[in-house]
């Protein structure tokens, strides 16, 4: 369930119309609800409280300095992947301890940054990467907490480039590796053996990979911590949204929808893993981003113009694939709806950009409600993997970003200005 919906013919989010958002701040603008942010952390949050768990927030999905308080403040932890993710966490006033640092490419800046801070692990992704740890740590006379990633060599059915869990893959450590590994690891002084890991992929929406993966790494994580006194087994992320029209409307029986069809739900998810998870007595860590934030928020832009070919209506508007990159990267489906609802006929048409690049599109050949110069869409679903994947390319500013909470709404990052895309830079002496 998200908070956008229709209240009379106006799109609303929350208690604010997404229309007064974009006259008074603009579009490109992505808008975001603290509310559903705050109701799919803590529904997942309760689903679990049996166990001894930590969700850590994967903020690759969003990494806002507003959003990343809100969660903080509600006890989140946050799944990093580089130092400026740490620093972020920081800034925004997030709890370092509660960090676990991953990705395959730690530099040796970054592991040091992280020791300083005191981070709660290193996902480590290699045996490599345990070698350079310990040796940090050595220089810097500190014991490193770490869990190793085990690559389980399940597949999520996901899409191929979000896939993170089988052998084909550049993440993790094979499963049949991973005693030996471990074995090794523990003659390194300078490290402290924590916890163990995996990730199967991202953008799954049924729980049976989820399933398939623990029972398999289950023995082996029980047979670690027997031998090394781990405290925590990390399940990873990769839990899904509903991008669907019918089920991502903002109707309030969503939850019940979902469960009807199969779809993961925080309850299904916990009902299905807490059993399994219970008995070795280790704390749980999680690491979900797109499903706190992907419904979360939403991307609105202006139609500036309406473009009618033999074959084609082009829906041409103002937010292009350097704003929301997904559509043209992963082929990804955001339902799109006008600002204002519209009556009669639809229209197959195309919504597209205006970058010179074939591929920044929205979509191809979706009914949609006839619209005009001037009018507003949005693009829902757009809370993860949205605004943090944008770029500047074409020397088009990055976008601004709004934080809605009730009635409530405030700037939480300001609209580029197009001078700064290239504050950076300068005509080296010689060509003066």
């Amino acid at each position: 369930m998200h908070d956008f919906r229709f209240v009379g013919n106006k799109l609303f989010c929350e208690g604010v119309s997404v229309g007064s958002l974009a006259k008074k701040f603009g579009t490109p603008l992505y808008v975001y609800s603290q509310h559903t942010l705050t109701d799919h952390f803590q529904k997942l949050d309760r689903a679990l409280a049996p166990l001894d768990h930590l969700v850590c927030f994967a903020m690759k999905s969003n990494s806002n300095l507003s959003v990343l308080r809100v969660l903080a403040n509600l006890g989140s932890g946050f799944d990093i992947v580089s130092a400026g993710e740490l620093q972020r966490v920081i800034a925004a006033g997030g709890d370092p301890c509660k960090c676990v640092f991953a990705g395959v490419g730690k530099t040796v800046a970054e592991i040091e940054f992280a020791l300083k801070a005191g981070v709660y692990s290193f996902n480590v992704e290699s045996e490599p990467e345990l070698q350079r740890i310990n040796q940090v740590a050595a220089k810097l006379k500190k014991i490193a907490p770490i869990a190793v990633r085990i690559n389980p060599n399940v597949a999520a059915k996901t899409h191929a480039k979000i896939t993170t869990g089988t052998y084909e893959n550049k993440f993790g450590i094979a499963f049949e590796e991973i005693e030996g590994v471990y074995a090794r690891a523990a003659k390194l002084k300078n490290l402290r053996l924590r916890g163990v890991q995996m990730h199967i992929g991202s953008q799954i929406t049924e729980t049976t990979p989820f399933e398939l993966a623990v029972k398999k790494v289950l023995p082996l994580v029980t047979r670690l911590k027997a031998k090394y006194a781990l405290e925590f087994f990390s399940i990873g992320g990769g839990l899904g949204i509903v991008y669907d029209p019918m089920l991502a409307s903002g109707d309030p029986a969503w939850w019940q929808t979902a469960a009807a069809k199969n779809i993961l739900t925080p309850q299904k998810y916990a009902d299905r893993l807490m059993p399994l998870l219970k008995p070795p007595g280790l704390k749980i860590l999680l690491e979900p981003g797109r499903f706190i934030s992907g419904n979360a928020g939403i991307l609105v832009t202006r139609v500036e113009y309406v473009k009618r070919t033999g074959k084609k209506n082009f829906v041409i508007v103002d937010a292009a694939m350097n704003d929301l990159i997904r559509p043209a990267f992963y082929d990804a489906y955001h339902e799109i709806v006008p600002l204002t609802k519209k009556g009669g006929a639809t229209l197959k048409s195309d919504v597209v950009g205006p970058i010179c690049e074939s591929s920044d599109s929205f979509c191809k050949d979706r009914p949609l409600p006839k619209v005009g110069e001037g009018d507003h869409l949005a693009l829902l679903s757009a809370g993860a993997y949205g605004f943090v994947m944008a770029s500047t390319y074409n020397a088009r500013p990055l976008a601004a970003e709004v934080l809605v909470n009730g009635k409530k709404f405030a700037v939480c990052r300001e609209r580029q200005p197009v001078k700064e895309i290239w504050a950076g830079e300068k005509v080296v002496a010689w060509l003066k």
